[in-house]
């Protein structure tokens, strides 16, 4: 049985060996690259990320990568975010400054932040469980349970517009953050699968059964 393909983009700010071993693990045919026309023609597109919301996406328009994206993203294939990667799908990023992202889901990037009476440890580092906003079922948390801990390493979170966009959240202290997004061919995981044992492999595995063309 041939291999799913996998294209994960290389822009200087993702932590590819980790990312391109997951998905090996889980049976895919992975291409890291940073050319746009391996980008456009990829089956699957991953946009993986570490690091501030501004640096990400300085880097993308360096490597004139930012447009080839947003085409990629209306193109039906799916196409996956994580940590800082699903970030800059939405409008803008708060992070040091105010900063124009991908534009791919109306809604931004903000600080998190507790109540006064409750702070928060920020970063917000370490295993937490997803809680579901919609049904899993045919998505890339189908098949894990509701007590599925994933692991997360932020210190900012997505606020999106439209909360159907929401496919789950996770419970800091006395708030709920957003956790994974989803919007038609768009995916977006905050946590980290490739740091989150058996789970996220799962989703991995989850993501390279979706249909490569919509």
């Amino acid at each position: 049985m041939k291999k799913p393909s996998v294209t994960i983009v290389d822009y200087g700010r993702g932590n590819l060996f980790s990312v391109s071993r997951a998905f090996e693990q889980t049976g895919a045919a992975v291409v890291t690259t940073d050319d746009i026309g391996a980008i456009a023609n990829a089956q699957r597109l991953v946009v993986p990320g570490v690091g501030a919301f501004g640096d990400a996406m300085a880097e993308l328009s360096a490597r004139k990568l930012v447009e080839p994206l947003q085409r990629f993203a209306i193109t039906g294939r799916p196409m996956l975010g994580l940590c800082v990667g699903m970030q800059i799908f939405f409008e803008s990023g708060e992070e040091f400054g105010k900063h124009p992202g991908l534009g791919l889901l109306p809604g931004r990037v903000i600080a998190i932040a507790g109540q006064r009476d409750a702070p928060l440890k920020i970063p917000h580092i370490g295993w937490n469980r997803l809680v579901p906003s919609v049904s899993w079922n045919n998505t890339i948390l189908s098949g894990l349970d509701k007590n599925a801990y994933c692991y997360f390493v932020h210190s900012f979170a997505a606020a999106p517009e439209n909360f159907d966009d929401l496919l789950a959240q996770t419970r800091y202290g006395d708030i709920l953050l957003t956790a994974a997004v989803q919007k038609g061919n768009l995916w977006g995981c905050q946590f980290h699968p490739e740091k989150s044992g058996p789970i996220g492999l799962k989703i991995i595995s989850n993501f390279l059964d979706l249909p490569a063309h919509q």
